[in-house]
């Protein structure tokens, strides 16, 4: 009998590669999602037979008691992004983002799930931290509503853990790209204002790094997850910070085209530079990036051209 794997918001943009790779393991997956920005699944994942689609609010505590049942595990997806026009909402990201995840693990105690990964981000690392970010290292100074939501609910995943024994890992990921990726987020931005020739905004002077890593491996990471660890905190990252004046300039060479930059002020709650240690995924999932950062920009680069007649219609917010 095949394991079954509830993926909350397992129709967006992560989802959309993970939920086809569970799929292609022989696991049946049910997705819970609101649908509320659209079903990014394949056709090929939406029409597998053990596939079960569920609209529905994860904060509906009655509907997560009737649907957890006969799940093997849970992979917590869902959540509030770091878009800026919602970061900034602290009622908003507490209320998606950490008051729904007590009564998710609540939900998957009682049902004997017997694993749960939790999909938390590089953002609640701060400003203060040594680079690489250790998962060991300190943790209490989010610039974020949404670092501050995603923190607590790590917190509380630790909580179940130790009391009730559920088996628990948190995997952090360092900030996700790939074809049909965020519109609000610098790369998917870059690509589109370069192609059609809008002004290109950088916050600051784009010295920032980021420790951009592929779609693909960050899905890959997460099945690499469901391996029973206890409980352990997982950076999934590409090891390999990028400068985005730097990535930019790479944008403008795939699309050949020239950018038209326009300066802004960098954001409060941006951080100058990102880069994840990954000794431990390495170590405990066997799990390294395979994507090169030219690779995977070359793949979003072409996705977008290729959809150029409708993806220029997308709003980058």
């Amino acid at each position: 009998m095949s394991l079954r794997v509830l993926v909350t918001g397992g129709a967006g943009y992560v989802g959309a590669v993970l939920v086809p790779r569970l799929l292609g393991a022989g696991y049946d997956v049910t997705v819970l999602d609101l649908f509320a920005f659209g079903d990014f699944l394949p056709p090929e994942a939406a029409g597998a037979p053990g596939l079960r689609k569920v609209r529905g609010d994860i904060r509906d505590a009655a509907l997560l008691a009737r649907l957890m049942p006969g799940h093997d595990m849970v992979i917590h997806l869902a959540c509030i992004s770091n878009d800026p026009s919602f970061a900034l909402d602290p009622a908003l990201s507490r209320s998606i983002n950490y008051d729904c995840f007590e009564p998710l693990v609540v939900a998957a105690k009682r049902a004997r799930v017997r694993r749960f990964v939790y999909a938390s981000t590089s953002s609640v690392y701060g400003s203060d931290t040594p680079r690489p970010y250790r998962e060991d290292a300190a943790t209490d100074h989010p610039l974020s509503p949404y670092a501050a939501s995603k923190k607590g609910a790590e917190v509380l995943a630790y909580t179940y853990h130790a009391l009730y024994g559920i088996d628990v890992t948190v995997v952090r990921y360092f900030t996700v790209y790939g074809p049909a990726g965020r519109p609000d987020m610098s790369l998917f931005r870059f690509v589109k204002w370069v192609a059609e020739g809008d002004p290109v905004i950088v916050y600051g002077d784009g010295t920032q790094e980021r420790d951009f890593t592929y779609v693909d491996d960050i899905a890959a990471g997460t099945v690499a997850a469901l391996k029973p660890l206890g409980f352990e905190v997982i950076n999934l990252g590409s090891d390999h910070p990028i400068v985005l004046n730097d990535a930019l300039r790479l944008v403008e060479e795939l699309v050949g085209a020239k950018a038209r930059v326009v300066h802004r002020p960098r954001h409060e709650a941006d951080v100058q530079a990102t880069w994840a240690d990954i000794t431990r995924a390495r170590t405990l999932l066997g799990w390294s990036p395979r994507y090169e950062f030219r690779d995977g920009v070359t793949q979003l680069v072409s996705w977008y051209l290729e959809n150029r007649t409708w993806a220029r219609e997308i709003s980058t917010g």
